[in-house]
């Protein structure tokens, strides 16, 4: 049992911003985004083209799903409106969310988790606006009021629970606000089933805890730690305690401590058939990685390469991973591992999605030489002088010379906000 009195009981506040590429969109015309069909695109010119947001309407009654759904699968009905994602557009309407953010509650206490997500802290500012709920509702009524876009709020006493009740009771009540306590636990969080509902499980994960015999939240909870904490290590650890709803993280921390990675995810635009191209690609986005991970002055042991097939080749893909001796944060070094793992496991089908990642993080403060392997400081030491100048003369300053060939696509980002056109 978990005993909640010692634990932090605060006001987060989780706000979601409803289809927002979508709502930005349709109010861009001045259409209601509640009501009308649309969907926003990358490219209107490529029918393999992502659906990046789609209207609650278009979602329901065409089952046009964000993220998932491609061009091609939206039908030719003259209701349906489509556009090509406007993101300097979006970035901006996001900036300006965040200053009525400001209004109620210190930028200290204001986490942007992603551009259409925030946590807000609310605590001791019930004298001034009220309790939570009467705040959540504050913010949602000032940000349609002003720019007519819809939101959902999840309020819980930690960024767990708060994002939980967005995730699984905001977003389908009727005023698009509910508030979750630790009391609420037994009743609502416990009875959620299957377990890749809950917020941080995922598929994978769902079917390893499946095996166990572990079908809902409650059965988690209840499953004893220490053969979680056997089978699964820290992350044991932390799954169970999220099934009792316990985050003792702080506000803009990782919700998920220790699980801590770097990573990038590309859906291409075109089928990559030559492993060439492939390469080529797979070198562009370890580069991509590793100086993400050198932005945070971090390096780390496990490289995780995920490929996935295209659909003329009736889908499927590989996600495989592979943990070395020391911690990096080079590019060939990642790359390496990567082109271990694809000759391994790739299979000679058409790719049309590329994931790269890098995890077990550790700090890059100290780099441990290896006598029998060539000293590496200076391909160290050169990731940070690239980055510095990409950082100060732009991405497209320094690139590899595979960047330019018809396979590469840096160049071809290099111009884009956020991946797709501004």
């Amino acid at each position: 049992m978990i005993d909640y009195s010692n634990l932090p009981h605060q006001d987060i506040l989780c706000i979601d911003m409803k289809s927002f590429y979508a709502s930005c969109s349709a109010v861009m015309r001045g259409l209601d985004p509640m009501t009308c069909y649309l969907a926003v695109v990358g490219n209107k010119e490529q029918p393999g083209s992502i659906v990046l947001a789609a209207s609650p309407k278009l979602k329901k009654d065409f089952g046009i799903k964000s993220a998932s759904s491609r061009l091609f699968d939206i039908p030719n009905d003259e209701r349906i409106i489509i556009e090509e994602a406007k993101m300097s557009s979006y970035l901006q309407i996001s900036t300006e969310l965040i200053n009525i953010f400001n209004k109620y509650a210190p930028m200290d206490d204001i986490h942007v988790y992603s551009v259409d997500e925030s946590f807000i802290k609310v605590n001791g500012l019930k004298k001034l606006f009220g309790g939570p709920q009467k705040i959540a509702y504050l913010i949602k009524n000032e940000i349609y009021e002003r720019y007519g876009l819809p939101c959902t709020i999840g309020i819980g006493p930690n960024m767990l629970m708060a994002k939980l009740a967005l995730d699984l009771e905001s977003k389908k009540a009727p005023n698009g606000v509910a508030e979750w306590t630790y009391e609420d636990i037994p009743v609502k969080l416990w009875t959620v089933s299957p377990l890749s509902k809950m917020w941080g499980i995922g598929r994978r994960m769902e079917r390893n805890l499946n095996t166990m015999g572990i079908f809902s939240v409650g059965q988690l909870a209840k499953y004893p730690l220490e053969i979680l904490e056997k089978k699964f290590g820290v992350m044991g650890n932390q799954l169970y305690h999220h099934a009792w709803g316990v985050d003792l993280s702080e506000l803009g921390a990782p919700i998920l401590q220790g699980q801590i990675s770097f990573a990038k995810g590309q859906i291409l635009l075109r089928d990559y058939q030559k492993e060439s191209e492939i390469k080529t690609v797979m070198l562009e986005m370890c580069e991509e990685v590793a100086r993400r991970a050198r932005n945070a002055n971090k390096a780390g042991r496990t490289i995780t390469l995920g490929i996935g097939y295209s659909d003329t080749d009736f889908g499927g893909g590989f996600n495989r991973s592979c943990t070395i001796d020391e911690p990096t944060n080079v590019t060939m070094d990642i790359y390496r591992t990567c082109l271990k793992l694809f000759h391994q496991f790739y299979n000679g089908k058409s790719v049309r999605q590329i994931s790269i990642s890098l995890s077990k993080i550790t700090d890059d403060t100290n780099l441990q030489l290896n006598l029998f392997e060539p000293d590496k400081s200076k391909l160290h030491d050169l990731g940070y002088v690239v980055d510095q100048i990409r950082d100060r003369f732009g991405s497209a300053a320094l690139l590899r010379a595979v960047s330019f060939t018809e396979a590469g696509t840096s160049l071809k980002r290099a111009a884009l906000v956020g991946g797709h056109k501004a």
